[in-house]
């Protein structure tokens, strides 16, 4: 015989549909499955090099102020993705009809902020490595305007990830098309003015290299300045006299004239 406290005990137990249990036991293997899932994601970023690819990043040295790292931020939103995957079957075998409505619209549009918010955060990293690599690349070229291409580089990617991010969650990005068709054209304009010294002497150096009216080794006077051809690129020439070396444009070599001096 089974004392009051027994029977209550077990009547509340009996009152809970077998449901209601499945959902809870749902819901804790999704728990456990969310720390798999961010251990495996860890993992899988490191192995593609994701880890050592973004650093240096501006973005990874905001993260790291924060306390985290680019890589944590992605691994806790497939951890988050996964719980709330997890809370929607739950509640979906639970049948709550109250929520059902809610969570159907929510199950329908979670995948596509989940990739939103990964495509926005792959696209700022990745605009804070092509800003990195421009002017790795622009390193050696002394003009003033030269700085102003890593971050025309940087904030294009960034527009394009952004565009991207939103047409995913169903943003009409019409009119943001539109704009991205005038921001390139204004891109164009304004690195074409802002770069046209640059151009001036990458047009002057193809000359300079197809008519090669000096060479290597040549004794030549430009610019007011005499010394022995070192280096002729596309964009300057260098020449060096009594230990120095003098980088000079391109187009300044075509401006001035040349005067190479017979031996």
């Amino acid at each position: 015989m089974h004392g009051p406290l027994q029977f209550s005990v077990d009547e509340f137990f009996g009152t809970i549909s077998p449901r209601i249990w499945l959902a809870v036991f749902i819901f804790t293997i999704g728990m456990l499955l969310a720390y798999g899932v961010m251990g495996v994601t860890s993992r899988l970023l490191e192995r593609m090099g994701v880890v050592e690819t973004i650093e240096g990043t501006s973005f990874e040295r905001t993260t790291n102020e924060f306390g985290t790292s680019t890589a944590r931020i992605i691994t806790q939103l497939s951890g988050v993705f996964t719980i709330l995957l997890a809370t929607f079957v739950a509640i979906t075998v639970a049948d709550l009809q109250f929520v059902g409505l809610f969570w159907s619209s929510v199950a329908i549009f979670l995948p596509q902020l989940f990739i939103a918010i990964v495509i926005l955060v792959v696209g700022v990293v990745v605009a804070d490595k092509v800003e990195l690599l421009v002017s790795e690349r622009l390193r050696g070229v002394k003009l003033p305007e030269i700085g102003l291409i890593p971050l025309l580089a940087k904030y294009s990617v960034l527009f394009v990830a952004i565009l991207i991010a939103l047409s995913q969650i169903g943003v009409a990005v019409l009119a943001l098309i539109v704009l991205l068709g005038a921001y390139a054209l204004a891109l164009i304009v304004f690195t074409a003015l802002a770069t046209q010294d640059l151009l001036a002497s990458g047009t002057a150096g193809v000359y300079l290299l197809l008519n090669q009216p000096y060479s290597i080794g040549d004794e030549v006077k430009v610019g007011g300045q005499r010394g022995i051809v070192q280096e002729v690129d596309l964009l300057v020439t260098r020449i060096e006299t009594d230990g120095e070396e003098h980088i000079i444009p391109n187009r300044t070599v075509l401006k001035d004239g040349i005067v190479r001096i017979q031996q």
